[in-house]
């Protein structure tokens, strides 16, 4: 049974019969789509929803880097891309839009398994329960402290966190914890000094910073997050931190 789906943007039909052929012997890769220039790919790409992309660089129609700044906006899902093309003159260019990795054609097969191995770890350290992903990414003497209303001092440790909630009407910051109440923090702290000292969180909406290590995926704007907020609905993605968000992560 397959994993991970892949789709093939490329104009090139040797090339893209011989990377064809090479997934075809991977049991976990399933080739979703192909598609032989931009327009094509696109249209693929939105149907299949592939966790891996192969983009070649040069399509007929335009490059493999003008496809994915079109579809930034609306590719809601992870996805990973791999540039595939005979040109190295690319590679910082590749690096800079974020891609997963290069294959240079022709490619050698050692080169691409190393790269499906490399894809297959990084999915698996993303798809294990946030309890031992925490333990994983977040040192155990990452901490930091807060200020209560009452100017108490509290440490907090960045697993311990889902998100950070801001009521309008107190005009104040909400902790919202895995296990335990939410805590309110003294008024005057802003999502600046939250972010600022806190990497693994992100503001995605005026009233809500959430802890990256919990995303799941984003779905309709929507943030789908791992267990014990998988029931979450309120964290929306609002248009004004969207860009921030896939300018920092995604494509």
């Amino acid at each position: 049974m397959y994993l991970y789906k892949v789709v093939i943007v490329d104009d090139d039909e040797l090339s893209l019969e011989n990377l064809s052929s090479s997934l075809g012997k991977q049991s976990d890769f399933l080739l979703g789509a192909v598609a032989r220039n931009a327009r094509q790919g696109r249209k693929q790409i939105m149907l299949a929803q592939p966790d891996l992309l192969f983009l070649d660089v040069e399509l007929p129609d335009m490059t493999g880097m003008e496809l994915l700044q079109e579809i930034r906006d609306e590719v809601t899902w992870p996805m990973k891309v791999i540039f595939y093309t005979a040109y190295d003159k690319y590679m910082i260019q590749a690096i800079r839009e974020s891609a997963f990795d290069y294959l240079l054609k022709p490619f050698d097969e050692e080169e691409l398994g190393n790269i499906l191995e490399r894809f297959r770890q990084q999915q698996k350290r993303t798809t294990i329960q946030p309890e031992i992903r925490n333990i994983a990414h977040v040192p155990t003497g990452q901490s930091f402290m807060v200020y209560t209303p009452t100017n108490d001092m509290r440490v907090l440790r960045s697993a311990e966190i889902g998100f950070f909630r801001y009521s309008s009407d107190r005009k104040i910051w909400e902790v919202i914890f895995t296990n335990e109440a939410p805590l309110t923090l003294r008024r005057g702290i802003t999502a600046e000094q939250i972010t600022s000292n806190l990497p693994n969180f992100i503001q995605i909406h005026q009233s809500y910073i959430i802890n990256m290590d919990y995303l799941m995926l984003i779905k309709d704007n929507h943030c789908v997050m791992y267990p014990p907020f998988d029931q979450v609905t309120e964290l929306l993605v609002s248009k004004k931190y969207k860009k921030q968000l896939q300018d920092r992560f995604c494509l």
